[in-house]
């Protein structure tokens, strides 16, 4: 009866999240991971992400949980229901200025995960050759709470437009939905960004065609937020894509909640940096899941997970 209790004692953490708080001597220790919606980017490098780790440290089990993105997954990161969760560039910009909320989020970052740019995909028989021909048509931006779609209202802000005034905006209830819709031609572009990302790989297969920003938009969003920096994806990110894209982004995270034990922290930071080659081969956008680009994106050293801090300072950087 002691055995079969103790199991269930562990399923029901397992379950529920109370991954950090297991003891080693009830196995590996789970670690509660939120993602996104279905069919994002999220989802696919949550997934293989979780993978690599505990196929690295044995001591590991991330268990991927689907959210509705970003900006849920804050708030879940801050009440403790994750352990860690990716978050995009721009949410966790404004967490931690203290934007939109009370005070500055106490979360901790393990580490920069990759670039997320903004672009709009379009079929390839669309008119579309630049982001001033698709306003005023019906473009699907992508859920309520993805970090794309805040990038979408700092990009149409900084260039002085409305997301939802100048474009027939439509969000999706899943990310995963984006796609087909352009490919049916219920939209005129969908909003996304990012290497690799699910729904650019699919209209792309269908022959569609990215549609960036111009030099001087580029210039326009940068001097307003300097956050968003200039990036050119280049030919071949995505099939059928033979000339660079250029465009404005800057790195997303993955983050943990501020009580993550900090030998946790370490162990996660050391796995991730381990199981990179790995997980650059199986993703693109796993090449940009670097210690450096870690300490580069931070900005303030003191946002980086104190084990994670000890893990980059062992391999030189510090």
């Amino acid at each position: 009866m002691k055995y079969i209790s103790a199991m269930v004692a562990v399923t029901l953490a397992v379950i529920f999240g109370c991954g950090a708080g297991m003891s080693r001597a009830a196995g590996p220790t789970p670690v509660v991971m939120g993602t996104a919606t279905p069919g994002g980017g999220f989802e696919l490098y949550g997934g293989v992400l979780a993978e690599v780790i505990n196929s690295t440290d044995e001591m590991l089990l991330v268990l991927p949980r689907n959210t509705r993105g970003s900006r849920q997954n804050i708030p879940l990161l801050e009440q403790g229901t994750l352990d860690i969760g990716l978050v995009a560039s721009l949410p966790a910009h404004e967490a931690f200025a203290g934007i939109n909320r009370d005070e500055p989020t106490s979360l901790k970052i393990i580490t920069a995960i990759y670039p997320t740019f903004g672009a709009f995909a379009v079929r390839a028989d669309s008119p579309a050759r630049t982001f001033d021909d698709l306003i005023g048509k019906k473009v699907a931006w992508g859920t309520a709470s993805s970090g794309l779609t805040l990038l979408a209202g700092y990009v149409t802000g900084a260039l002085g437009l409305d997301r939802d005034e100048d474009f027939a905006a439509v969000y999706l209830e899943q990310a995963g939905r984006g796609a087909p819709m352009v490919i049916n031609g219920e939209v005129a572009a969908l909003w996304g960004g990012g290497v690799g990302w699910p729904n650019f790989t699919r209209i792309m297969e269908a022959g569609g065609r990215l549609v960036g920003l111009s030099g001087d938009q580029i210039d326009t969003i940068s001097r307003t937020y300097p956050f968003l920096r200039p990036m050119t994806i280049p030919p071949n990110s995505y099939p059928g894509q033979e000339q660079p894209l250029e465009t404005v982004g800057s790195f997303s995270f993955l983050l943990a909640r501020a009580d993550l034990p900090d030998e946790l922290g370490y162990r996660l930071a050391r796995a991730i940096h381990e199981a990179q080659p790995e997980l650059a081969a199986r993703l693109p956008q796993g090449r940009d899941t670097l210690p450096e680009n870690t300490w580069d994106a931070a900005g303030d050293v003191d946002r980086i997970h104190p084990g994670a801090r000890r893990y980059l300072a062992e391999i030189g950087l510090q």
